[in-house]
């Protein structure tokens, strides 16, 4: 009587750089002879593409840890280079390969590249299995459930999860015996063919690198949740944290770029919420709000799973055509942090130099970029995400994007965050700006939102001269967001009228200019903004009051209701 067949697999990593709650790999690992775990980088992509080197440094410390943690298990990270589709027909003959497993890729290009891989399989006599473990739920069968479209406001997306069964429970950890039952031959140059590469290996210089705020790694991901759940109040009672200048700063239970390389398992961080909301609040049922930050993100999923132009205008079925400016010199400045808005060039700085922002700091160079000030496509800021962003992925950077634009799921464009005002309310004294700006700190905190308002006396004494050693504003707030409001409202017009809907229901009398949070209703008074502000005595509203002009500047929207800001940072 013959024996079972040999089964050798192969695991192929790509997002979920994890060991718990694997289940593509533990169908790897099921009934094998051996198992090797695989992940291909291409090192001329990784030169050539948009990644900025905090996000390659995230991936590559990821990459390490997860090798780190199957040596402990006795086996190896084995790191090809290459692309998938010349890499693995490579792989199939020299290893012998019958079985190959990864974790599902809902985003189009993952579909079209894992099609690829997976037809290459069949040629090959490979048996190809495909878990979910990225998302909480299958985002196929919540738009089947939603008569086979994918739902475009956030409150029907959660009417229809709510009729699901809950998320998949999680899949045992991986252990030593388990791989050691399977283990394949790991040869002693495997750190010279399959190691993983150094960040000059692929072309980035040290110099480049400034600090690793956010470590990258399945170990430190789990450290991190653990210190997000010993907040036992705030998941007890999920109250919103009042904003403030530590708020905008990096924090150590941060958990978005580990959900976004799959370090962390999304389910994971789901059911240790629920349990520790049942243990506090004696069993009773959690609300969704609990989960607010998690569904967001599947909503986006769903969302972008079956639009290829998800990231694009053109061609993008759910995104308003807006006749976006091309300002490349306006770009450049804002991506550069040198826009002369003292909050928005913080931002960038530090978007740039640690790879992560608050999500109302997104909110505002966002609103900035596009319908606020300089009008430029959402496109253009997706890219700079793209690069920039640790946690930015196809889905919910994009959708964000839109989002924030007012080109797709919010309609809203009379909201404009003021690029003063909204610093100055979450942070009066203007630390966050005198950390990432130096050049201005030592500009009096009634200047330090708007420099070019101090007297020149100030300016000297600060040693920051407004235009040479610090720019000019490169916009008047009040007047361009004025102007792009109008120029909103004309595209929503022409849309209504296209489509023979009301869209445009009511023309009240003012220009909604949002400063932003109110940390503390006890902040000093005398510390609001000076007298030539360009969101207050400039500011549209007043600007308009009396005039024939002003009763159609503001616009509400009947046909998608008011949501809340999605929020992308854990």
């Amino acid at each position: 009587m013959e024996g079972k067949p040999s089964v050798s697999s192969v695991h192929w990593f790509r997002k979920g750089l994890r060991l718990h709650d694997n289940p593509a790999l533990l169908a790897a690992l099921r009934g094998a002879n051996s198992v090797r775990c695989v992940y291909i980088l291409d090192p001329w992509f990784a030169a050539s593409s948009s990644g900025g080197v905090n996000r390659w440094r995230f991936l590559l410390q990821s990459l390490e840890d997860l090798d780190s943690s199957l040596r402990k298990l006795n086996s190896r990270l084995f790191v090809v280079r290459g692309q998938p589709a010349d890499v693995f027909p490579k792989l199939f003959k020299e290893w012998g390969v019958s079985r190959l497993t990864f974790e599902y890729d809902s985003e189009p290009f993952g579909k079209e590249r894992d099609a690829v891989i997976m037809k290459l399989a069949k040629e090959a006599g490979v048996e190809v299995i495909v878990e979910n473990s990225h998302t909480l739920y299958d985002s196929d069968r919540v738009i089947e459930l939603n008569g086979h479209s994918p739902p475009l406001t956030y409150k029907r997306f959660q009417a229809i999860i709510s009729r699901m069964e809950l998320p998949r429970r999680l899949a045992p950890s991986v252990t030593r015996q388990q791989m050691e039952a399977c283990r394949a031959e790991i040869k002693r140059n495997h750190d010279e063919t399959y190691g993983v590469p150094s960040l000059e290996e692929l072309g980035f210089h040290s110099e480049n690198k400034g600090p690793a705020i956010w470590p990258g790694g399945e170990t430190e991901a789990l450290a991190r949740l653990d210190r997000h759940l010993e907040r036992k109040a705030w998941v007890a009672n999920y109250e919103r944290p009042r904003m403030s200048a530590n708020s905008l700063l990096a924090s150590p239970t941060g958990l978005s770029p580990y959900l976004r390389f799959g370090c962390l398992s999304c389910r994971l961080f789901y059911y240790r919420l629920q349990e520790l909301y049942q243990k506090v609040k004696k069993n009773s049922p959690p609300p969704l709000s609990l989960y607010g930050q998690l569904l967001w993100r599947e909503f986006f999923y769903t969302a972008a799973t079956n639009n290829p132009k998800f990231d694009q205008m053109e061609g993008n079925p759910i995104c308003v055509q807006i006749p976006w400016d091309k300002n490349p010199k306006a770009l450049a400045k804002w991506t550069e942090g040198k826009t002369g808005f003292p909050w928005i060039d913080a931002i960038m700085t530090q978007l740039r130099q640690e790879g992560w922002i608050h999500h109302l700091a997104r909110h505002a160079v966002a609103c900035f970029l596009t319908r606020g000030d300089l009008w430029n496509s959402w496109e253009c800021g997706v890219k700079v995400f793209d690069e920039l962003l640790l946690d930015a992925d196809f889905s919910v950077n994009a959708g964000s994007w839109m989002w924030l634009s007012c080109s797709a799921f919010f309609q809203q464009f009379f909201h404009c965050y003021c690029p003063v005002g909204f610093g100055r309310r979450t942070d009066p004294s203007g630390d966050y700006v005198k950390r990432y700006l130096p050049v201005l700190k030592a500009f009096p905190s009634r200047y330090i939102y708007e420099p070019w308002s101090a007297p020149e006396s100030v300016q000297k004494e600060a040693k920051c001269i407004i235009g040479i050693d610090y720019p000019k504003p490169i916009v008047n707030h009040a007047e361009a967001s004025r102007m792009n409001i109008e120029r909103m409202k004309q595209t929503y017009q022409q849309l209504s009228h296209y489509r023979g809907l009301c869209i445009l229901a009511s023309v009240p009398s003012s220009v909604e200019d949002l400063g932003g949070p109110i940390t503390d209703s006890s902040h000093n008074p005398a510390e609001a903004a000076p007298k030539q502000s360009l969101c207050n005595a400039d500011s549209p509203k007043r600007k308009l009051e009396g005039s024939e002009e002003a009763s159609h500047v503001k616009v509400r929207v009947r046909s998608v209701p008011v949501m809340r800001r999605p929020e992308n940072d854990f």
